[in-house]
């Protein structure tokens, strides 16, 4: 069911990418604190929508699809917006740099091992680097408006180096296990196209062995 409250939750962080682009239109410090609190509060969709769903039994396709593809738009929306507008400057660019073209490439990968009936879990570090990231970006929200005893932007950038240090270990990790696949002999075309001979995804583990899909899955 696409109503479901895990659902909507996730819906949730679609709706506020206009909402969180148009905060940046405002004046400081209203902006900055606006847009960090509607940032923070769909942040925090991004742990209840998978508990909930998991907890209540609610898993769905349309979920485990839209969760990690709501995710990757919220962020890279934020991100363009502080750099187009100069709230990430100096080389902090390239740290958003990086983590927006882990994102595509990750996305593209995936996009290419579902053709052939191959799904990549999400790894523990991949989940940490999800959590850091948003934390970050949040505090970069913030600017010079959060207190000053606090270093607010000191633990932001950071943060923000940190997690694109760990884009590129969890990305290279998908990458890794995608070109396992990508170099294999292509298999004859059955079932309307699809190299697999089953209607079931197969999970790839980080040590490359195939696992059948259960559960929620995400692209973090």
């Amino acid at each position: 069911m696409l109503t479901t409250l895990p659902n909507l939750l996730t819906l949730s962080r679609i709706v506020v990418i206009p909402l969180l682009v148009g905060t940046f239109l405002l004046d400081k410090p209203l902006a900055n604190w606006v847009a960090f609190t509607l940032f923070t509060a769909a942040g925090l969709t991004d742990f209840f929508d998978g508990y909930l769903a998991r907890s209540w039994d609610q898993v769905t396709r349309f979920g485990r699809f839209l969760d990690p593809v709501a995710d990757k738009i919220m962020v890279a929306s934020v991100l363009f917006m502080m750099v187009a507008l100069d709230w990430i400057t100096g080389w902090l660019v390239l740290a958003a740099l990086v983590i927006l073209i882990r994102e595509i490439l990750v996305s593209g990968l995936r996009e290419f091992l579902a053709e052939i009936n191959i799904g990549v879990p999400v790894s523990r570090l991949a989940k940490w680097k999800t959590a850091l990231q948003m934390i970050a970006v949040a505090l970069l929200l913030l600017e010079d408006a959060g207190p000053p005893a606090l270093m607010v932007q000191d633990i932001a950038t950071w943060g923000l180096w940190i997690a694109a240090g760990l884009t590129l270990f969890t990305g290279y990790d998908y990458l890794r296990i995608g070109i396992v696949h990508m170099t294999e002999p292509a298999e004859p075309v059955r079932n309307g196209g699809r190299g697999a001979t089953t209607g079931e995804a197969e999970e790839v583990d980080a040590g490359g062995s195939d696992q059948r899909q259960l559960g929620q899955g995400g692209s973090k």
